[in-house]
């Protein structure tokens, strides 16, 4: 049976290792092509947060903007509730995208839970909140941070509020957790990246002169981008190549120190982190919390019903 079936299988291994090298091939040759999204931080940081407190989206994203949250102030251990993750932006803008067109800003989102918390499952899902999430796909941090989710990229007209499913821990079946006040970490971006994790910049950065000299030259490229050349007195032809994107600000013959602006900022989007804090609530003490409620409820009633009761001893011994 196996030696029958072992064409279609080596088939379908092939098939796999080709659907492999083309990822690969196509990853390592257009590196430029990718934006900064949540999966370069999958790839580069073992946690989105730094010791800091800083989530690490802001080494790519180096526009600042608001990003806003809005979770429960207290959960019930093993219920499911609503995080809304918020990116709002002036949606008439468009930002220069991977060839140098202009286009439609993108999303993502990455949203840290305290331990224990985790993305519900979906049989979990009440049928009005999957309305919702329509076919947005949330995955984990990775395979040992489930409490860490993230989003994206998405596009931003649709998905300006994020929805996030959440099941909470329930502390009376893993003793390693406790009820209490939690923190949340949000970070939210809008529009491409200005750095990639190696450090090189995306073409929706301002690109500077590497050095202090006269423009001798200005080269168009094939792929729609420039090559500057500038001249140092008494040196050699320095050159910086700036992709299809940015708009050039400078001209031949002008004189620019080190530092200074060859192009536009481009860049009009940008990321936001905001901290909430979330209570896990013992349902044990809410039973206790309404008891005593009770206790004081029926405590003020019988200290009413008695001094109505003195009252008419005291008028009745009068009347005598």
């Amino acid at each position: 049976m196996w030696l029958r079936n072992a064409p279609a299988l080596a088939q379908k291994v092939l098939v796999a290792l080709a659907a492999v090298t083309v990822l690969l091939s196509g990853s390592l040759a257009l590196p430029q092509a990718a934006s900064a999204y949540p999966i370069f931080a999958q790839q580069q940081y073992e946690t989105p947060r730094e010791a800091t407190g800083r989530i690490v989206c802001a080494n790519c994203h180096l526009g600042a903007k608001p990003t806003e949250v809005e979770v429960p102030q207290s959960v019930l251990p093993d219920t499911v509730f609503e995080a809304v993750v918020k990116i709002p932006y002036d949606k008439s803008v468009q930002q220069v995208t991977g060839d140098g067109s202009k286009g439609p800003l993108n999303v993502g989102a990455v949203l840290m839970l305290p331990e224990g918390f985790k993305l519900a499952p979906d049989d979990r899902v009440p049928e009005e909140m999957k309305e919702k999430l329509a076919e947005l796909y949330i995955q984990p941090y990775s395979d040992t941070k489930e409490n860490i989710l993230v989003v994206g990229p998405l596009p931003g007209e649709q998905y300006s509020e994020i929805t996030f499913p959440i099941l909470s821990p329930d502390p009376n079946t893993d003793k390693s957790l406790r009820f209490g006040k939690y923190s949340i970490h949000v970070g939210g971006n809008r529009g491409r990246g200005q750095v990639y994790p190696a450090g090189n910049k995306s073409n929706n950065a301002i690109y500077n002169a590497p050095a202090t000299g006269q423009i001798s030259k200005i080269e168009k490229d094939e792929e729609g981008g420039f090559v500057v050349s500038i001249r140092p007195e008494g040196k050699d032809v320095v050159t910086e190549t700036i992709p299809a994107g940015p708009e050039l600000i400078v001209s031949e013959g002008q004189e620019v120190k080190a530092g200074d602006a060859l192009t536009n900022n481009p860049n009009v989007g940008g990321f936001g982190q905001v901290d909430k804090e979330i209570v896990l609530q013992s349902p044990d003490r809410i039973k206790g919390l309404l008891a005593f409620f009770a206790i004081v409820t029926f405590t003020q009633i019988m200290l009413v019903l008695k001094k109505k009761q003195v009252e008419r001893v005291q008028a009745a011994e009068m009347n005598f």
